[in-house]
């Protein structure tokens, strides 16, 4: 190995140099993957600390997540755990979490449970005939997870008729891919409350249940049917899991190394140069990193595959104002994740989607992992994180963060019932458009990237494989599949397939 850590393709004859921009759970999971397969590996992250949005930080004995909180699909880190020959139990501890939330609504405190018979109680205690809708409703969802899984969610999607398996042909019908959530969810619910319970999960893709397509309620099998999980000592256990194993394989990963642009010659990348004006070969180029600021900063003109057009037109998911807080006492009144639903639903997904104004009718999500997790707080102190979603491109303005952190504070002593917080605070930092702008060079200051609309899903999502350089890949949410860690898992995947010329749209059995 180089003094410096680097290679180049020349260090060692017949072995290939594959080079990630990023290391997000996707690039992370992607030189995993490549590693064992025999590549030579390098990531090289802007960023002094691994994850992506997936870091974390720790500040007067408080441990926080910075961004993913949620552990949902377990069998999608199983498996990909399995391909690398590892056991997840091997690298953390994972817990799953009863109940499962706590929803703050219409005045109600309500606690979920990952249990189906348990869940179908409370709908009908709140809807008559609620509970039956609520079975029929799940296992459409547990039919539609199946199909989805094994038939294009592991597949490079580059053509329509890349869905014409016949069993999408044979299931068509059954999956009502061209309605939207909030349509479909109306047919089995009438009681607001319900519609909501089945919609929010929503927003930790991104999207609104107005315009999500209906596919997306595959979410109701993964929250009732599956569970709610957490690592214990937080998700960047999963970072430091994924970051070992590709260490493992010898991947040499980079952190505080800034890509400046990437380098192509005759169509073919070979090389990116780092802010620091250091220059790494590769024989082939993989960017986890903003798939728009890659297009738009890293590439020449000439070598985009999307015009200014075409981001001009694009829906972006939300961004975030996040509270971190470490609080002296318990909050005894939360769960490990709680949410708070504004009355008027229409209203605050149309607030975050039509962009320019800071919400009036926000909702909330607040983590308090130090419920579950005693070692990511000092004794008899809690650990909390609270969400509110608010529009991709506001400006941060001080005395607007100052306003609306402040209603956040308000929300924790008056609905959520923590009291006297302000006197509590031990450890207080806001984060915002502005820094996901700037720590992960995000389109429009997005928390999540680009919104899983129908016109940005499957075939209408860029592509994991440039248009115009032979050679260039992209993994992560803003290529297929899309948002969120599993998923992110499974683009690695993709993008493997990609690289290895493995056609098969089921989910990959072994390396090659």
């Amino acid at each position: 190995m180089p003094a410096d850590g680097t290679w180049s393709s020349a260090d060692k004859p017949g072995t290939k140099h594959a080079l990630i921009i990023g290391a997000g759970i996707g690039g992370l999971g992607l030189a995993a993957l490549l590693a064992k397969t025999g590549y030579r590996v390098t990531v090289v992250e802007k960023n002094s600390g691994l994850g992506g949005r997936a870091r974390q930080f720790t500040e007067d004995g408080f441990t926080f997540d910075m961004g993913p909180s949620w552990y949902l699909m377990p069998d999608v880190f199983e498996h990909f755990f399995a391909l690398l020959d590892e056991k997840i139990s091997d690298h953390f501890d994972l817990v799953k979490l009863a109940p499962s939330y706590r929803i703050f609504a219409d005045e109600k405190t309500i606690d979920l449970y990952s249990d189906p018979e348990q869940a179908a109680e409370l709908f009908e205690s709140i809807e008559p005939g609620a509970g039956r809708q609520l079975q029929k409703y799940l296992d459409a969802s547990r039919y539609q997870y199946s199909v989805v899984m094994q038939t294009f969610m592991h597949k490079n999607i580059d053509s329509p008729l890349d869905f014409l398996t016949w069993r999408m042909v044979l299931a068509g019908t059954k999956l009502s891919a061209f309605t939207t959530m909030s349509r479909y969810v109306e047919r089995f619910f009438k009681s607001p409350l319900l519609q909501k319970i089945m919609q929010y999960q929503l927003l930790f893709l991104g999207s609104s249940p107005f315009t999500t397509p209906s596919i997306y309620n595959v979410m109701g099998h993964i929250d009732f049917n599956m569970g709610v999980y957490y690592p214990m000592g937080g998700v960047h256990k999963l970072v430091e899991a994924l970051a070992n194993v590709a260490k493992k394989h010898g991947a040499v990963l980079r952190t505080g190394a800034a890509v400046q642009r990437i380098g192509v010659i005759n169509g073919r990348a070979d090389r990116v140069v780092l802010d620091s004006g250091e220059t790494i070969t590769a024989d082939l180029i993989i960017s986890n990193a903003d798939i728009h600021h890659t297009e738009t900063q890293l590439l020449a003109d000439g070598e985009r595959t999307f015009s200014a057009q075409y981001w001009a037109g694009r829906q972006l998911a939300p961004s975030a104002l996040i509270l971190y807080l470490g609080l002296q006492g318990r909050a005894d009144t939360l769960l490990h994740h709680n949410i708070v639903f504004n009355p008027d639903w229409e209203a605050s997904f149309a607030e975050l989607f039509g962009g320019g104004e800071w919400p009036r009718h926000p909702s909330y999500y607040i983590c308090c992992p130090s419920r579950t997790d005693p070692s990511v707080a000092p004794k008899d102190h809690d650990a909390v994180f609270m969400l509110m979603p608010v529009a991709a491109g506001l400006r941060d303005e001080g005395s607007t963060l100052s306003r609306m952190t402040d209603q956040m504070l308000d929300l924790a002593e008056t609905r959520l019932g923590v009291s006297g917080v302000r006197g509590r605070i031990v450890t207080r930092r806001a984060y915002s458009g502005a820094d996901f702008a700037s720590d992960y060079n995000s389109f429009g200051g997005s928390a999540l990237g680009l919104a899983h609309t129908l016109r940005q899903t499957a075939l209408f999502r860029p592509n994991n494989r440039s248009r115009k350089i032979s050679n260039l890949f992209y993994v992560g949410a803003g290529t297929n599949p899309g948002i969120g860690m599993p998923i992110c898992l499974i683009s690695a995947q993709l993008a493997y397939k990609r690289i290895c010329g493995v056609k098969s749209g089921r989910p990959l059995e072994q390396l090659r």
